[in-house]
């Protein structure tokens, strides 16, 4: 084991590295445990274990007992099939990278995970390349979790419980067959970091405007045709990934339309005309159905909408160079324009777009990429 020893002199007294050793798993056990009793009466506690592309198929027994005070544990590219109990015994451990592993079937995490001083811990937890067709609850319940990198798994869908991890920065799920971006995910105030590239994902909800920290959102190699015209609202985004998806490459427009009912163009009389009422006036549901009322984005119209509407793709310019499909929603028909491919100018529908919005637009996406 001189070539482990040597490692560990180079890397310093706090750090063991047992990276790609050629012995077996039962060798390397048993220099883990004699490495455990040597560290017990040593000055500097051992900070960081170091076990990548050793052939194991389980966590070695010696972390129940020989390093107690370890923060960093990588046991990347193995043969895992499961994190065992053994993993509950580093009470303080702050990163943990499993990643290129075999995890992702039933028992993959152990058992009172979310009951363990790792719930308050850990930080950094890297599960990519993996075999997970869903979040593990007792994921979720790492409340203390930083950073959590899922990606190339066989992810179908992101939790609605995502919004648990209140202390995440950055969430990585690229690489994975999911459909949907739910909204509880803009329930995260400190996400800066996003990605869910190399999915399947066919609209981004407009709630993602709530995520005011967020500076990067990969989306690239999805399937959207449109982005919500609520994301210009993402004050602090600096990059902005959107290359392999239709909406870079074709213009789609969707003006599927059903008429307004009876109960809405009388609601909309009341909102255009300024027709003045008192909570004593009206049942006290209609008077929640009037404060529902949404203003027609068209600067020349003036209308609203409550049910009832168009939905329109608008190109907005960015720096010049890059065309932005936003999806806005109007009050009827009427209030749309025409709006021209994405291989030639878009004088009319610039005519009709909002000044203002575009002139936001430009000025806070500057830094975005869209290539």
């Amino acid at each position: 084991m001189e070539e482990a020893g040597a490692a560990v002199a180079t890397a310093g007294e706090a750090e063991l590295n047992l990276a790609r050793l050629s012995v077996s798993p039962e060798t390397l056990e048993l220099e883990l445990e004699a490495r455990g009793e040597e560290r017990r009466g040593a000055r500097e506690a051992l900070l960081r274990l170091l076990l990548p592309h050793n052939r194991l198929v389980s966590l070695p027994r010696a972390l129940c007992s020989g390093f107690p005070h370890l923060q960093l544990l990588d046991v990347s590219g193995n043969a895992l099939t499961a994190l065992g109990p053994e993993l509950l015994a580093l009470s303080g451990l702050r990163t943990l990278l499993a990643k290129n592993n075999r995890l992702g079937g039933p028992g993959a995490l152990p058992k009172g995970l979310a009951q363990s001083p790792l719930c308050r811990s850990l930080q950094v937890l890297n599960l990519s390349g993996n075999c997970f067709q869903e979040v593990p609850a007792s994921l979720l319940e790492l409340r203390a979790l930083q950073t959590l990198s899922l990606g190339g798994n066989q992810l179908q869908s992101i939790p609605a419980e995502i919004e648990n991890l209140q202390s995440l920065e950055c969430l990585y799920l690229g690489g994975n067959f999911i459909k949907e971006i739910p909204p509880e995910l803009a329930n995260l105030p400190s996400l800066s970091y996003l990605v869910l590239c190399d999915n399947k994902i066919q609209s981004v909800p407009p709630q993602l405007s709530q995520l005011h920290s967020l500076r990067s959102l990969s989306l690239h190699n999805n399937l959207l045709t449109y982005l919500p015209r609520e994301i210009l609202s993402l004050v602090h985004l600096e990059e902005l990934s959107l290359r392999g998806n239709p909406l870079v490459v074709r213009f789609v427009r969707d003006l599927t339309y059903d008429p307004p009912t009876l109960l809405e163009l009388a609601a909309r009389t009341i909102k255009i005309r300024n027709i003045s009422y008192t909570p004593y006036d009206l049942p006290e549901n209609l008077l929640r159905y009037l404060s529902l009322a949404s203003n027609c984005p068209n600067p020349k119209c003036g209308g609203v909408y409550f049910d009832c509407c168009v939905r329109q793709i608008k190109f907005v310019d960015f720096c010049g160079k890059y065309r932005l499909p936003l999806m806005h929603y109007l009050c009827s028909p009427e209030c749309s324009s025409p709006c021209s491919s994405a291989s030639h100018s878009s004088t009319s529908q610039s005519e009709s777009d909002s000044e203002d919005e575009a002139s936001v637009a430009a000025h806070r996406m500057q830094k975005v990429l869209l290539g």
